[in-house]
């Protein structure tokens, strides 16, 4: 660069005419930056009373250099592969073994510990078991999550996450009762994605027999939980309440030094994104085992909600599970008729994908028509259902005064392309209603319609359903759709045929059925009701019946919802937003109801504005909307709405290839990797 000679002058205001010359400056800045400096550096293999050693270094010392004056000042014998420095101060490591100090900004000031990379972390699962075995405290936690579902044999882990654990209430008597503990630190950590198996298990797992038993409690069901047990587990009363449960998720960009997590300290391995992608049973045996744990967990401690009925067959599910679990291996061939469905319905997507061919796109869609009754929700207005001639085509509603007038203008028509379906059904009560929400400029309007029977509810539901997704009546899965549908109700259905045992001495109930229903019934009333559901699955596998409780959760209406404490720009009010896989909800805390919902496949571009914590969203139609964090980290929210936006890039096709990096440029701050 060219400086005015100006400048070049009172560059030098106090050097001598003799030093002015280019050469004479470069020779004093050699002389400075070569000049040698004591770095105080602690070695944690030393023991906790070692003194840091003091290593002679410059400033274009690079940092191998150091790590090499470091070892060799030890006059230690072992291997250092896995050592690195971590600066205390900047809370950062230094991992660039290429760059200089200068570079890294490492001065005389600096106090740095030489440690290694991976260490013993205690994690909590799903299913309750507590593992101690060695991660990485280095690697962003992104990074860290697969190193960890690799020694697990979990397939995907960017669908899982780590949270700071949520603490129990403990009584006096229980103070020193300690956890029981299954020391993972001896397995060697893999690179190898897929790990080679042996008698259906992990080579590493199949070492000993110790290692050997906890890889079957990893990969086969838990027994139910005790009542004392579930009594002293934090369980949600409100929305309130889910909020503060996810402001623990730790920042996937990051690593567990610079988050404060130390050696030993206890961390939840927990599924975090809601979108289970290429289930396999054949290789996703703890996958599965642990998801089915995540579900009934969130089940019992009511984090999800569900109807007593639902309640019922989710107790019925979670007794025969228990039962096959005890007996059988996962993996087994029997009663597998419905196997393919279920994995079908569990992947949860985020926009359909339109499986016709071109012979099927040129053809008319078929057409369902019918007399249903429908309600559209006003305040302070009774639920008064009329009835009128409805006519589902392409992915629209169009409804008509009567059958004889579906020839003319219909009354009004309703596009469900990227809406909202959930269920509304009660079968003791003869109750088929179908809850929509459609897309509208200014957010979703409320619809419910109303059937007469099973049958035409399945068939409603199961276009409703499709329509959602963009897709049509023709797409190949409707009918699957209509029987999987059918398939629930019938579970549903009291079984007045069969004969119901009263009773059964190896049935807990209230171990099965959530707080809510046990305070409600007395067990003798609560028994009968699950075995008879019980009747309805009696026939399903052990890995079928874990596939059907997973797609009966995954159809409640709160499914896959994470909270977030918020307040909306403009607004004086907190307000909780809602992250799903496919949309975001605006709560109004007032009433508990959903006040907006955005798709995000309407979605244009989202940013943060880091000064201020603000998450700033643009949808089509000009729409946009501002909101910052109450109680959580901005980075959280945003890390949560890139994370499904990212999950949504991942091929059909089976991989074994990870886009991290295109996950921390969706997930990533301002300080991102």
């Amino acid at each position: 660069m060219d400086f005015p000679r100006d400048f070049r002058v009172a560059y030098y205001p106090t050097l001598p005419s003799s030093v002015r010359t280019p050469s004479g400056s470069a020779h004093i800045q050699t002389q400075e930056r070569m000049a040698a400096w004591d770095l105080s550096v602690t070695v944690e293999d030393l023991g906790p009373d070692a003194p840091p050693l003091k290593i002679s270094v410059t400033s274009d010392l690079h940092i191998g250099g150091v790590i090499l004056k470091v070892v060799e000042k030890t006059g230690l014998q072992q291997d250092w592969s896995d050592h690195a420095l971590w600066w205390e101060q900047k809370q950062q490591w230094l991992l660039r073994t290429s760059w200089t100090l200068d570079k890294c900004g490492v001065h005389a000031d600096a106090r740095l510990i030489f440690s290694t990379q991976h260490k013993p972390l205690r994690l909590g699962l799903p299913n309750g078991v507590i593992l101690r075995l060695r991660a990485s405290f280095s690697s962003p936690v992104f990074r860290t999550v697969q190193g960890i579902c690799r020694v697990l044999n979990i397939r995907h882990p960017e669908e899982l996450s780590l949270l700071r654990p949520v603490e129990e209430k403990k009584k006096k008597k229980d103070k020193n009762s300690a956890e029981d503990e299954y020391d993972l630190t001896s397995v060697p950590l893999t690179s190898v994605s897929v790990p080679a198996l042996y008698d259906g298990m992990p080579a590493h797992f199949a070492d000993s027999p110790k290692t050997e038993a906890v890889y079957k409690m990893l990969s086969v069901c838990q027994p139910s939980p005790s009542p004392e047990s579930l009594a002293k587990l934090y369980r949600p009363a409100s929305k309130v309440d889910k909020t503060h449960i996810h402001t623990r998720w730790l920042d996937s960009s990051r690593s567990l030094m610079q988050q404060g997590i130390q050696e030993n300290d206890k961390l939840w391995l927990r599924f975090k994104y809601y979108t289970f992608h290429d289930v396999e049973p054949k290789y996703d045996a703890v996958r599965l085992t642990q998801l089915y744990e995540q579900a009934r967990w969130a089940i019992l401690l009511e984090d999800n909600d569900c109807t007593e009925e639902e309640m019922m067959l989710f107790g019925a599910l979670q007794y025969h599970i228990g039962k096959l679990s005890l007996s059988q291996e996962m993996g087994s061939c029997q009663g597998m008729e419905d196997l393919e469905s279920a994995l079908k319905s569990l992947e949860v997507k985020m926009v359909g994908e339109n499986n016709s061919t071109d012979l099927l796109k040129n053809m008319t869609a078929p057409e369902l028509n019918d007399y249903l009754k429908i309600f559209r929700p006003r305040r302070l207005t009774l639920r008064d259902y009329k009835q009128y001639w409805f006519k589902f085509q392409d992915t629209s509603i169009f409804y008509y005064k009567s059958k004889e007038d579906s020839y003319g203008e219909p009354m009004q028509q309703m596009n469900l392309k990227g809406g909202e379906v959930t269920p509304d059904v009660n079968i003791a009560g003869q109750k088929f209603c179908i809850r929509l929400l459609i897309p509208v400029p200014e957010g979703m309007n409320e619809v419910y319609l109303r059937c007469e029977n099973e049958k035409q509810y399945s068939e409603w539901m199961a276009a409703c359903k499709l329509a959602s997704k963009g897709l049509t009546l023709l797409d190949s899965s409707y009918q699957t759709e209509v029987k999987n549908i059918q398939a629930f109700l019938s579970m549903q259905r009291s079984n007045s045929s069969a004969s119901t045992p009263q009773t059964d001495e190896s049935i807990n109930t209230q171990s099965l059925v959530s707080p809510r229903y046990n305070k409600k019934y007395k067990v003798k009333q609560l028994t009968p009701r699950i075995l008879e559901a019980y009747q309805n699955v009696a026939d399903l596998s052990l890995t079928a019946a874990i596939l059907k409780f997973l797609q009966i959760w995954q159809s409640l209406p709160d499914f896959g919802i994470s909270y977030f404490m918020v307040r909306f720009k403009g607004s004086r009010k907190d307000e909780v937003l809602g992250i799903a896989n496919n949309r975001l909800i605006r709560i109004d805390l007032g009433v508990g109801d959903v006040v907006k919902t955005w798709r995000y496949n309407n979605m244009r571009q989202w940013n943060v504005n880091w000064d201020i914590r603000q998450v700033a969203i643009e949808f089509d139609g000009n729409i946009n909307i501002a909101f910052s964090c109450t109680t959580a980290d901005c980075k959280i929210v945003h890390e949560y709405i890139g994370g499904y936006i990212f999950m949504s890039t991942r091929s059909r096709e089976p991989s074994d290839t990870l886009n991290e990096e295109l996950f921390h440029k969706l997930t990533g701050g301002h300080d991102a990797l």
